[in-house]
């Protein structure tokens, strides 16, 4: 193997750096699987391992990038041959162990999934960690008893990765969704993406919040968090249920017990990181055929090298990018 090019995170006492190097094989770290990285996304933790104040990761240096897709060009492990395709998402993947923001990628064999027919290596980064935590948002409230016929279903942050792929899938799925987004000029991508109706992010964040209001919704995916989840809770039908995933609107919120001992909400935590492995390969396989999107192009609101990565890293922390960005490496 030729040395190659990675997107390069390093701190010390003295200074921060983020940009692009060419480095050695030997760089890349242990694991039983190595991969020619074709495509990997930007996602917001993403941005925040490029920020001297982002604080996820959990050594220097690093090469950023929660995940991957890309063509195994060697594996110790019998489950992988060379020329496989492959999906690298979570685990300790651009936080503790080198991303996808690099040429070629060495893993261990536990976190790799087999690319499924249906599912390009293309398509599976405009999917990414985004599209999987919406596809099992939707399979937990699934679980907890959702159905097309229990009525609408509110997706926060809808015009951001894990907003933008919840509303296609869950549309693609027959449920009504209402998408609220802070974006005033992005109603109509929404309804593209197959959204009945948009409504502004103030519109959850009353001057009163109520512990309950009107029954409003039989479910919500929520990436954003933050003061706006005690009125989305407030409007969750009887028996709903609420899946969150991330908090882009702040890590803390005041609510009251009610919406849970009176109408029987649930609060569902989403994890992506860890979700265990066999339940990844269901989701995946699900995810290139009744959860992979109608219009699934339409999420990418642009593509990059790694030269042209760091002003999209600076601008997803921003707010500024609506859907997904594609980072092409091979």
């Amino acid at each position: 193997m030729e040395p190659f090019r990675v997107f390069w995170v390093d701190k010390t006492e003295e200074a921060f750096t983020a940009g692009v190097r060419t480095v050695a094989p030997d760089a890349l770290p242990d694991g039983e699987v190595t991969i020619r990285v074709v495509y990997s996304g930007v996602n917001y933790k993403d941005g925040l391992a490029a920020s001297p104040s982002g604080r996820v990761l959990r050594a220097y240096p690093m090469v950023p990038g929660v995940d991957l897709a890309g063509v195994v060009t060697a594996s110790d492990d019998p489950k992988f041959r060379e020329g496989d395709e492959v999906i690298v998402t979570g685990y300790e993947l651009g936080v503790a162990h080198f991303g996808g923001f690099s040429e070629y990628a060495r893993v261990p064999a536990a976190w790799v999934q087999p690319l499924p027919p249906g599912l390009t290596l293309r398509e599976a980064m405009i999917l990414g960690t985004s599209g999987f935590t919406a596809a099992l948002s939707i399979q937990r409230l699934e679980a907890n008893g959702l159905s097309p016929s229990n009525g609408p279903v509110l997706v926060t942050g809808a015009t951001g990765g894990v907003g933008s792929s919840a509303v296609s899938m869950l549309a693609s799925l027959g449920y009504e969704v209402e998408a609220s987004t802070g974006k005033a000029d992005e109603h109509a991508y929404l309804k593209a993406l197959g959204a009945s109706s948009v409504i502004g992010r103030d519109q959850l964040s009353p001057a009163e919040i109520k512990p309950l209001h009107k029954e409003r919704w039989a479910a919500a995916v929520d990436p954003v968090g933050g003061p706006a989840l005690p009125f989305v809770l407030g409007g969750i039908r009887y028996g709903g249920s609420v899946a969150l995933s991330g908090l882009t609107g702040g890590a803390n919120f005041a609510a009251t017990v009610y919406p849970f001992i009176l109408r029987g909400v649930n609060l569902l935590g989403i994890d992506s990181v860890y979700c265990p492995n066999p339940l990844r390969g269901v989701l995946w396989k699900r995810l290139a055929s009744d959860l992979k999107p109608n219009r699934l192009e339409e999420m990418v609101y642009a593509e990059t090298t790694l030269d042209g990565l760091p002003a999209y890293l600076e601008r997803i922390l921003q707010g500024g990018i609506r859907g997904r960005v594609l980072v092409k490496l091979g």
